[in-house]
């Protein structure tokens, strides 16, 4: 009987191309999906495009082309959502932490009633009556309230916030050769703490002196003690939040 000749199997040596084409159509999809969900970058799109470009040897759209499904939307503005509440969260807790420090550093004026500590939408607030500071009618510091202005200098020192100054007073007019107006006097008073701030090492570029005059009085100035809280000196931590949505200043040119 004739013996039945077998053929002689050829390896293929071709075979891992598939396996490696495989890999790149995944690559290439991972890569379409990751720059999907991406803000565009001009220059880093022509790289990108000119490489794939190269491999495929096809026209890449342009990215006017690539609009985002309503997944890819809601996609984002969850992760942005998150992301937003996060920080919100984060200078929430800073701002209570000054608040805390501030407290523990004017205890005993917060005892005997002359300060008082609060958390605004614009931030910390802390309210300072003006016979803690100054002697009537005048706007230099005493020996007592430099020390305490001192240490929350120490406290504001270590945040990179802007700091407002606000003078107030109270509704009688005061007319001397150094403040012929409540205007001078109340300016003068936030410059005072301003500048104790300044030497006690804050950045002066952070700071603001505010004179308000009797505009904004927390109580009726109709009696004695009315007045004597009225006159008073409010210094407050701006959050950054509340930074950020304050327009800054316009320039302009005068011609």
């Amino acid at each position: 009987m004739a013996r039945r000749i077998r053929h002689k199997e050829h390896d293929n040596h071709d075979r891992w191309l598939i396996s490696y084409a495989d890999f790149i159509t995944l690559l290439f999809a991972f890569f379409v999906v990751m720059y999907a969900i991406s803000s565009v970058n001009e220059s880093k799109y022509q790289i990108f495009s000119a490489s794939l470009t190269s491999v495929f040897g096809k026209q890449i759209v342009k990215p006017e082309a690539i609009v985002p499904t309503n997944d890819q939307d809601l996609l984002l503005k969850s992760l942005v959502d998150r992301r937003n509440a996060k920080i919100a969260e984060q200078q929430q807790e800073a701002m209570q932490d000054i608040a805390k420090k501030i407290n523990q550093v004017m205890s005993a004026l917060i005892k005997n009633g002359q300060v008082s500590v609060m958390q605004t939408n614009r931030g910390v607030a802390v309210e300072i009556n003006a016979s803690a500071l100054f002697n009537q009618g005048d706007a230099v510091l005493q020996g007592d309230a430099i020390d305490t202005l001192a240490e929350v200098a120490k406290v504001l020192e270590q945040v990179d916030l802007a700091i407002e100054v606000e003078g107030h007073t109270d509704n009688i007019p005061i007319n001397t050769q150094q403040f012929p107006s409540n205007w001078e006097l109340s300016s003068a008073r936030a410059s005072s703490v301003v500048r104790l701030f300044i030497e006690q090492g804050l950045t002066p570029r952070h700071l603001k002196a505010i004179g308000s005059s009797a505009n904004y009085p927390v109580t009726s100035n109709d009696t004695a003690e009315g007045r004597a809280r009225n006159r008073r000196i409010t210094v407050t931590i701006l959050s950054p939040s509340f930074e950020r949505t304050t327009p800054a200043p316009k320039e302009s040119t005068l011609k």
